[in-house]
């Protein structure tokens, strides 16, 4: 069971939106030596709604073969069509992915049934490959219902879920449910410090992506139930976990990547670079946490 913090990582890129592969490489690196846990490829963070399916495959594979199995990488293959996310699925399988994350269909509204039919049609379609159902209902207009969870968990290959509804009552009453028979995950980093005492694996997290290691620290203390040093962590990240999403993510993450050194600026349309009157405050909040 992959546990801890999993970097919902972001796609670096030049002015023109070109992947830039080098500032690629520099962030797994930087992932994996200040103690990252995982790696989720070409999420949300990493702009998937707007790579091509050529360039998204290209870039599970380039992240892969980066990290040489040093750490695991989940990567992100679901979508709104049940045969598109068949394929990317699979295609993930052959490069070495060691889970999938399938984000709930969005925009056209399917019903309950329909959601236990796509993920069980992907799980069957690619047997070999652990999944990780991912509920963000603020993003998708669509919430998966922790009953539908249940019906799915009984399917062998699907392993966990990313809980992104930041309703921690409701996360805890899916993680008693659940009774270990799935690895339930975080997908909000303001709550997931509870989520994680209460229960849950690790955290799908944004905030990792510029404190790595404060990340990695908390979902150690909180995975094996320390209270205090969670609290601590918590305190200390909050700032981010708030000022990262002042526009859409991975908008001011982004920024704040640059702000860092460690990727450009580039962003593919319809996101635009963060917006000049933001750029205090995620600096302030860098400060703050102890990145800057």
């Amino acid at each position: 069971m992959i546990t801890g913090s999993l970097v919902a990582l972001v796609t670096p890129m030049h002015p023109n939106g070109d992947i830039h592969w080098e500032d690629l490489d520099k962030l797994v690196d930087f992932h994996i030596e200040n103690g990252t846990h995982g790696i989720v490829a070409v999420g949300t963070t990493g702009e998937s709604a707007t790579l091509d399916p050529e360039e998204h495959c290209q870039t599970i594979g380039h992240i892969i073969k980066r990290v040489n199995g040093r750490i695991p990488v989940i990567a992100g293959t679901g979508g709104n069509s049940t045969r598109e996310a068949i394929e990317l699925t699979a295609e993930a399988h052959k490069l070495g992915a060691d889970a999938c994350l399938l984000v709930v269909p969005y925009y056209n509204k399917p019903t309950q049934e329909g959601l236990y039919q796509h993920f069980k049609a992907i799980a069957e379609a690619v047997p070999g490959m652990n999944q990780m159902l991912y509920n963000v209902p603020g993003r998708t207009a669509c919430d998966m219902l922790n009953e539908t969870v249940l019906r799915l968990a009984d399917i062998p290959n699907i392993v966990g879920i990313k809980d992104a509804t930041g309703n921690i009552h409701r996360g805890a009453e899916l993680i008693e449910a659940l009774d270990g028979r799935l690895a339930v995950y975080s997908g909000d980093d303001a709550t997931a410090a509870e989520l994680m005492l209460a229960g849950a694996k690790g955290n799908v997290s944004v905030t990792a992506n510029v404190a790595p290691k404060a990340m990695a620290q908390l979902c150690e203390a909180a995975v094996a139930g320390n209270r205090e040093e969670t609290e601590r962590l918590n305190e200390l990240l909050m700032p981010l976990n708030r000022k990262l999403f002042l526009e859409a993510n991975p908008i001011p993450v982004k920024w704040a990547l640059y702000r860092m050194g460690m990727i450009g600026e580039g962003i593919r349309l319809p996101l635009t670079p963060l917006s000049e009157k933001f750029h205090s405050e995620v600096e302030d909040a860098l400060k703050a946490s102890g990145v800057l």
